[in-house]
Formats: C-alpha cells, sequence, structure tokens
C-alpha cells in the first residue's frame, strides 16, 4: 500500500555539506566562535522542551513593518511569505517567525551600528507572526540595502533578511538568513557560502513569486521553511 503524506516516516538526517560549519576560515568571526573541543551533549530536560508557550496573546504579532503609523518607511516595499514544512512537506503550524534587518540604506535600528548610513524613523526592523494551520506566514517591508561589514577588502553583505523560528521552547530555535534572486554579492560572501552543498545554498535565496505580488502595491518573494531532513534549509544553530 503506497504511503500516503500524513504517514510517518523515518528521519533523514542532513546530507553532508548541506549545513554551515562551525569553523569557516574565510567568515573570520568563526575563528574567535567556534567550539575547539568536542561537544558535549546536554540532554533537554521538561524545561526546555515544554516552555514558554509562544503564543500571540503573549507575544503580539507585527506582519506589517512598512512603517509606523500612516508613516511609510524609506526604500522598496515588498512581501515575503512562505510556509513552515517538516522533512515530508507536511505543514508546521502555530510556530512563531521572527525577522531581523537592515534598512534601505543598509542599517540596522540598533546602538552598536554606527555605519555611514541614514537612519529610517519609520523603520524599525523587526517583526513577528505565526504561522497558520498550513504552516503559512507573511511579513509586509522593506527591502534591506548591503552594508560594509569589514571581515574582508572591500567586504559588503549581500541583501538578506535573518529568521528566528521557535517551536514549543527556548531550546527549539532555529536561526537563518534569507536572500534575494540575481544579487551580485553572493558569489562573494563568505556566511552565504558557509554551506558547501550549492543546491543547499539556493535553498537560502527566496523566489520571486507573482502570486504573492499585489498589484500596485509590492512585490512578493517566497522563502519555504524545511526544519529538518534531506531537504532542509541551512541554519546558523545546531540541530
Amino acid at each position: 500500500m503506497q504511503e500516503s503524506a500524513r504517514d510517518p516516516q523515518p528521519f533523514r538526517p542532513p546530507a553532508a555539506g548541506t549545513q554551515p560549519s562551525y569553523d569557516t576560515p574565510a567568515y573570520l568571526s568563526t575563528r574567535a566562535r567556534h567550539p575547539t573541543q568536542a561537544l558535549v551533549l546536554a540532554p533537554h530536560t521538561v524545561t526546555e522542551t515544554t516552555g514558554p508557550r509562544f503564543t500571540s496573546a503573549r507575544f503580539p504579532s507585527l506582519a506589517d513593518i512598512s512603517g509606523t503609523g500612516a508613516q511609510a518607511a524609506q526604500g522598496e516595499r515588498i512581501i515575503v511569505g512562505g510556509r513552515v514544512l517538516d522533512e515530508d512537506g507536511r505543514p508546521v503550524p502555530h510556530t512563531m517567525v521572527e525577522i531581523w534587518q537592515a534598512n534601505a540604506a543598509g542599517r540596522y535600528a540598533h546602538a552598536l551600528d554606527q555605519h555611514n548610513a541614514p537612519l529610517d524613523p519609520n523603520f524599525h526592523g523587526v517583526g513577528r507572526v505565526f504561522s497558520d494551520a498550513e504552516g503559512r506566514w507573511r511579513f509586509v517591508t522593506i527591502k534591506p540595502g548591503a552594508y560594509p561589514w569589514r571581515n574582508h577588502a572591500n567586504a559588503w553583505r549581500p541583501n538578506h533578511i535573518h529568521f528566528s523560528l521557535f517551536g514549543q521552547g527556548f531550546a527549539q530555535r532555529l536561526i537563518t538568513q534569507m536572500y534575494f534572486p540575481g544579487d551580485p554579492l553572493l558569489p562573494l560572501d563568505p556566511i552565504f557560502n558557509c554551506v558547501p552543498d550549492v543546491a543547499a545554498r539556493d535553498r537560502l535565496i527566496a523566489d520571486f513569486d507573482l502570486e504573492i505580488t499585489q498589484p500596485e502595491y509590492a512585490l512578493g518573494y517566497r522563502f519555504d521553511i524545511v526544519l529538518r531532513g534531506r531537504g532542509a534549509t541551512p541554519f546558523e544553530e545546531p540541530r
């Protein structure tokens, strides 16, 4: 009998090269941050796996960050949407999805960012939504700008949006970055290229989507996030 999409499937770990390495020499920060000794397994207890409960009642959603009140932020307004899926393509509902990003000039609304680019008083660069019963999520935002980051000579980060996904507790957090199609900085970026496998890297690039695009309002991009398995999205944290 043929298995249905809802039938349990055996866990399929990510293939070698599809997740970023702890130590990537071209990404200079990993020299000081990657483990130099064998990792120690710390089994999760009930505290780590069952709380807190992330709901919109306690963590209000902020799906439109393209301005403040009636004031629009500077830059190109875009819509970014997609689904949270498991390794067999099944939706993962009620997942808290958070984003943070630079503004259209390539500057974060953060005290530590002193890049010589203008701040935008109508763009704070952070958002939060919960996936629905079909795993869908959606943000309205501004396309972020590139910015210099001093990793190497004339280093610029490509346009990108940071993503954080929470499960049922603090120990179930995954972090990744979404990039945009056709960005000429991608082949030069050590962080993007921390993922050795080309097909896995491509899963970090959103697809332009005419169905998400709204006429006379904003272009749309689709970025589906697969939590684990052979087709998993590359994440910055060990899973």
